[in-house]
């Protein structure tokens, strides 16, 4: 009985709370992949996995927020490999990096080595890590930083 008044509790807190960026932030579990893919059939975009605790991931953020200033059709999906309780983080961050408005996800398992292995079952979760899908969903996955000439070239390549 007391998990039920706890459950309802939170229930009701939840729902009065406003809207805010974080609430942007879905959760990805087992499928979401597939879901994010097939929403993209016959488009190209970029799918970056990052975290608030890579050292690294400021970078690419920062790289990809520049891009996406340059280019506005470009589409890009982030994911934080996270959990569920940083969202508020994730968006601030995102935001700081002018990617606030892109779709936005983090994973929500409690085993995170099953989404990276839905992911790609080369992935030892490395990040940031960035996968590049052209048109016919042809991909290419790269881990650490995209060089900036690199980034460019595909957005050349397959954003018009």
């Amino acid at each position: 009985m007391f998990f039920i008044r706890r459950f309802l509790l939170v229930l009701l807190v939840v729902g009065a709370l406003p809207v805010s960026a974080a609430d942007a932030v879905r959760p990805f579990v087992a499928g979401s992949l597939a879901k994010i893919v097939a929403e993209r059939q016959g488009k190209p975009f970029l799918l970056a996995f990052w975290s608030v605790n890579c050292a690294h991931c400021p970078l690419e953020l920062k790289a990809l927020g520049e891009i996406r200033r340059r280019n506005p059709k470009i589409d890009i999906v982030l994911v934080a490999a996270d959990t569920p309780d940083e969202a508020p983080l994730i968006a601030q961050l995102a935001a700081s990096y002018g990617l606030g408005k892109v779709e936005q996800w983090v994973f929500a398992d409690d085993m995170p080595e099953r989404l990276r292995f839905e992911i790609d079952q080369r992935w030892h979760g490395e990040l940031p890590r960035t996968y590049f899908y052209d048109r016919e969903h042809g991909i290419e996955a790269v881990s650490g930083v995209i060089p900036k000439p690199r980034l460019l070239g595909w957005v050349k390549a397959n954003v018009r």
